[in-house]
């Protein structure tokens, strides 16, 4: 373990730091796989949260095989699945986020989208890692048995896609200016896909075989609040800016168990939440995630295209050859130390 990223010594750009936290459809095989075993910080996290995850759960059930396949399998259907995508990402997000604070950053606000706003909250001290797993545990738990669905990115704004969707596909994200994410079950989402790409509208579909965020999942969530309830929940000790409200999260917010057992059926509101970060604030917005989807949805905005702020992923924006996390997460670690975050995305 003596391979590891340089530790940037102070920040001399004179821009706070925000961490992104990213959530579904960031997802690949072996993501971040190639910084553990190397970077002792970001394997003893991750390491911790695997545990964490794989302990029993609230119906006494364990998450089995969750490390082997992050490390071992080159199935993306695998690492797609709810089971796996979600509880992986969130280990990768918190273990990533632990890595840039042992560096000496501290991060002045903290912005998650989807899964990562739970990633988020343990590096706040709103949950315990634990706490944080059981909610995840159960969340995956109850969405693995939820109806097959999927999620698409279409190049638009909402209203001008709104005609096409009828009542069964909804709007699950907004990202940036023109670009929507739609999510519902999968006979309604493909007849709709087929009507935006008739229209002449781009769509991509999203790494989901889970309708994330729309109402077709409520059945699946019915009583998760009652295991929040029975979690301590602590203020903030970092600001959140919460993607399902726009704006920062309260202490009030955070207490409510509806507003975590709500996430997966309510809208992410990421372009809001970047307004909110970015109002009257100049940032380095450090992507603790795997690919480089925020920063190129941040590069989209008018702080970061003037060049006010900055987007600077940890990661390369796909799999690649052994080594290639290792050497993103230098060069990021190096363009914080130099204060160089403007720097070419990525490696």
């Amino acid at each position: 373990m003596t391979d590891r990223a340089p530790q940037p010594a102070g920040l001399p750009d004179a821009r706070p730091v925000a961490l992104l936290l990213p959530g579904q459809g960031s997802q690949h095989v072996r993501m971040a796989a190639g910084l553990h075993g190397v970077e002792p910080v970001f394997t003893d996290a991750v390491e911790e949260a695997l545990a964490a995850l794989a302990a029993p759960g609230p119906l006494g059930r364990r998450t089995t095989g969750l490390r082997e396949d992050w490390l071992g399998s080159t199935d993306s259907a695998v690492v797609d699945h709810v089971t796996r995508s979600q509880p992986l990402l969130f280990a990768v997000d918190y273990a990533l986020g632990r890595l840039v604070l042992d560096w000496g950053v501290r991060p002045v606000a903290l912005l998650g989208h989807s899964i990562g706003e739970v990633a988020a909250a343990v590096l706040a001290g709103v949950f315990t890692l634990r706490d944080a797993a059981a909610l995840v545990h159960d969340r995956v738990t109850r969405l693995a048995d939820a109806p097959p669905g999927g999620m698409i990115a279409v190049a638009a704004a909402p209203e001008e896609i709104a005609p096409l969707l009828g009542d069964e596909v909804v709007v699950a994200a907004l990202n940036a200016t023109r670009q929507t994410v739609l999510a519902g079950l999968a006979g309604p989402l493909r007849a709709v896909t087929g009507d935006l790409r008739a229209a002449g509208f781009v769509v991509r579909p999203v790494a989901a075989s889970t309708a994330f965020h729309s109402p077709a999942l409520a059945p699946a969530m019915e009583g998760a609040d009652d295991l929040i309830a029975t979690l301590p929940v602590g203020d903030p000790a970092i600001p959140v800016v919460s993607g399902y409200t726009g704006r920062h999260l309260t202490p009030a917010e955070a207490k409510e168990p509806g507003f975590w057992s709500r996430q997966p059926l309510d809208p992410v509101l990421f372009r809001p939440a970047l307004d909110a970060l970015l109002d009257g604030r100049d940032l380095v917005l450090v992507e603790a995630g795997p690919g480089q989807g925020l920063s190129q949805l941040a590069r989209r905005h008018p702080a970061v295209r003037s060049g006010r702020s900055a987007a600077l992923p940890l990661l390369p924006a796909s799999a690649g050859p052994p080594g290639a996390d290792l050497a993103a997460v230098r060069a990021a670690a190096g363009r914080l130390r130099t204060g160089r975050a403007d720097g070419p995305a990525g490696v």
